[in-house]
């Protein structure tokens, strides 16, 4: 039985990252990011970095370590406040933004809900190995426990903002990344990855925290 499982999960592996590839997702800057189909739906292959709305409006961009604690409303940034990082690692976001009815996602696409994050790591084996499925296997920090981009997802280690003082997780060893799905008043549903096993941890989130986004197409 153990050599059948050990067979079968390479080979829907294969099979999801052979899955014929979508028209790129373009944000609403113009970006454009590549795509995947995985699990019954095509999700976006980079994080997001759009600094507007849907309807042209600019999200707020905070620096300041003490304002970005403060807020109960829409900002971005890139990690480090660093152009680099926002060009390799995509944008971080509050919670505010991710639900501002003006539409963080591009028209046709949704920040990637709880479920949806669910039915992808299930597809990818459960949460014990699924985060080294959709890790990519540059610019983490040794050793990169357990990475094989297995579906071209290319999650990147784009790090974080803490929600208490602003300050910035580093790029390297981490990425949380939110989804779409309220928990309370004060906090949302994320998922985050490190560089020392493979393993999707799910949890309660800080609005006020800074992270990083991937779309699914509607």
């Amino acid at each position: 039985m153990k050599t059948l499982r050990a067979l079968i999960l390479p080979l829907f592996l294969f099979t999801a990252s052979c899955q014929s590839p979508s028209t790129p997702m373009t944000d609403n800057d113009g970006n454009s990011s590549g795509t995947l189909a995985a699990a019954g739906m095509v999700w976006s292959a980079e994080n997001l970095r759009a600094t507007h709305f849907r309807n042209g409006d600019p999200i707020p961009e905070v620096t300041d370590p003490e304002e970005w604690a403060s807020l109960t409303s829409p900002a971005c940034c890139s990690n480090a406040n660093s152009a680099e990082n926002q060009t390799r690692y995509g944008r971080l976001y509050n919670w505010y933004a991710v639900n501002d009815p003006r539409g963080l996602a591009p028209v046709g696409w949704h920040v990637a809900t709880d479920s949806e994050w669910t039915r992808l790591t299930e597809s990818l084996g459960g949460d014990e190995s699924a985060g080294g499925a959709l890790k990519a296997t540059e610019l983490w920090t040794e050793p990169n426990e357990g990475a094989t981009d297995a579906i071209g997802f290319r999650l990147l280690p784009a790090g974080g903002r803490r929600d208490t003082d602003g300050d910035f997780l580093a790029t390297g060893g981490y990425s949380r990344m939110w989804t779409a799905t309220e928990l309370s008043p004060k906090a949302a549903e994320g998922r985050s990855f490190v560089y020392f096993d493979g393993r999707v941890r799910k949890g309660k989130v800080s609005k006020k925290t800074g992270l990083a986004v991937r779309c699914v197409k509607d």
